[in-house]
């Protein structure tokens, strides 16, 4: 077992290192100036085709296609994945551990992974097909194949994300969620897994229509009521909001860990924590979101690329920012301490992710912050457990056929009970390997075919 996890190490090294990390910056920084920095300068052009199109258009919101879902319905699905623990403790891990320069750092891993995200998009449109039964059939895994003819590679990737379905998308999620319900109202996690169990089966086992149908019912009131609660955290507390944004731009350039003698993170960690917890949390680049747009009515691939762009934007520069602010203006970290701790066991015992969080909401809820943290936790993971679902059926099937969809979807839903029981350690570790992993083909990809994604980009790029 320690030799699994030495190897492991080794490979999450890499995967999560910062060299690896550059290459995510460097190929979003590439569709940036190719597309003339759109995610800045077509602000406007890719919120009206987005977002603020719900408001105009029935048909963005509601599709009349039975083998189809509307353009919102995907980005509910896609962010149902991504909207997970990790912008609840994923960022309170990436403060502790990187300090506040480390938002700044997620920041920028979001602005150039929108138009990772872009082009993913744009090419999962551009190259998806129609099934036997008329269903759409997309992903990374289709470009690599269809657009790159490199079916060894594409298989590859479905196959790595079965595995991280199984873990990222389950198993950690639904631990967190036993967790939070143990810690908060003392419900055992055999009860948890199985009452989660029923509600997931319920709802995978009715297919794409009825997971989006679902999504885009959750995905928004989950958002909207953590957005309502943190906003209230950030406003009982506006005093210290200038100096915690202070903070976040002096830590992000702190050259040198410990300048003046006084505890510091220096630049390098807060980027390599800021930009792997950005990856993490939106997957520009991952591919993965890919598999979810697939499946929208749109007829423009551009236009879906866009929706890409909305989603990290909505993700990170939304989400895990308020969850930051929360947590750097309620007074509850301290960045003297947490950086004199750092690489000690002293650190262990400080509040880290979601509790480090949770304080931060309880310092103006008094207990009740907590709970509204474990309920917030446990609707963002059950959202992730939704989408990944999702995404594993559309690998194992393009693995396998349609005939491996039903084994894999019981074998899912008893992972739920698995994984709210087991000690998941090893389990996240590993998994974090595989979804990293993912981004290798995906990268590949998405660069040997960037040219198809700027010429697609084109038209609105020039209206914008």
């Amino acid at each position: 077992m320690d030799g699994i996890m030495d190897v492991n190490a080794k490979i999450n090294g890499f995967v999560w290192g910062l060299p690896m990390l550059a290459v995510f910056l460097s190929i979003g920084f590439m569709f940036s100036v190719r597309c003339g920095f759109f995610q800045i300068t077509g602000i406007r052009m890719w919120m009206n085709q987005t977002i603020l199109a719900c408001f105009r258009r029935k048909d963005v919101r509601k599709t009349g296609d039975s083998k189809s879902i509307s353009q919102f319905q995907s980005v509910c699905t896609a962010l149902a994945a991504t909207l997970g623990t990790g912008n609840i403790a994923g960022v309170a891990t990436a403060i502790a551990a990187g300090g506040p320069g480390a938002v700044f750092w997620m920041w920028v891993s979001a602005l150039l992974g929108m138009m990772t995200s872009f082009a993913e998009n744009t090419l999962g449109i551009r190259y998806r097909y129609t099934d036997a039964d008329g269903n759409w059939v997309g992903g990374a895994m289709v470009y690599m194949e269809k657009g790159l003819h490199a079916k060894g590679m594409a298989m590859v990737y479905a196959a790595l994300c079965v595995l991280a379905s199984f873990g990222i998308g389950n198993m950690s999620q639904a631990n967190s969620i036993a967790d939070a319900m143990a810690s908060n109202f003392q419900v055992p996690p055999f009860i948890t897994g199985v009452v989660m169990a029923g509600i997931i089966s319920l709802v995978v086992m009715g297919g794409m229509k009825r997971i989006a149908g679902v999504t885009e019912k959750v995905v928004p009131f989950m958002a909207i009521v953590y957005m309502l609660g943190a906003v209230l955290v950030v406003w009982f507390n506006a005093g210290r909001l200038p100096a915690a944004v202070a903070s976040i731009f002096r830590e992000a350039f702190q050259w040198k860990a410990g300048i003046g003698g006084a505890a510091g993170y220096g630049i390098m960690t807060a980027m390599k924590k800021g930009i792997s917890r950005g990856v993490f949390t939106n997957e520009a680049g991952l591919g993965s979101s890919v598999l979810a747009h697939s499946a929208s009515d749109v007829k423009e691939p551009a236009v879906q690329g866009m929706w890409g762009i909305f989603e990290v934007f909505a993700d990170t520069i939304v989400m895990c920012t308020i969850t930051a602010l929360v947590i750097l203006t309620s007074g509850v970290y301290d960045v003297g301490i947490y950086a004199g701790a750092l690489g000690t066991e002293a650190f262990e015992g400080l509040p880290l992710g979601a509790s480090l969080t949770a304080n931060a909401f309880s310092s103006v809820f008094g207990a009740a912050g907590g709970k509204f943290v474990a309920l917030a936790l446990t609707l963002f993971a059950f959202s992730t457990l939704l989408g990944w679902s999702y995404y594993g059926v559309q690998a194992i099937s393009y693995l396998f056929g349609k005939k491996a969809v039903k084994p894999y979807q019981w074998v899912f839903i008893v992972m739920i009970v698995v994984g709210c029981m087991a000690n998941l350690t090893m389990v996240w570790e590993i998994s974090d390997t595989f979804n990293g992993l993912m981004a290798i083909p995906n990268l590949i990809a998405i660069v040997l075919l960037s040219g198809q994604a700027v010429q697609l980009a084109g038209p609105y790029i020039r209206k914008s």
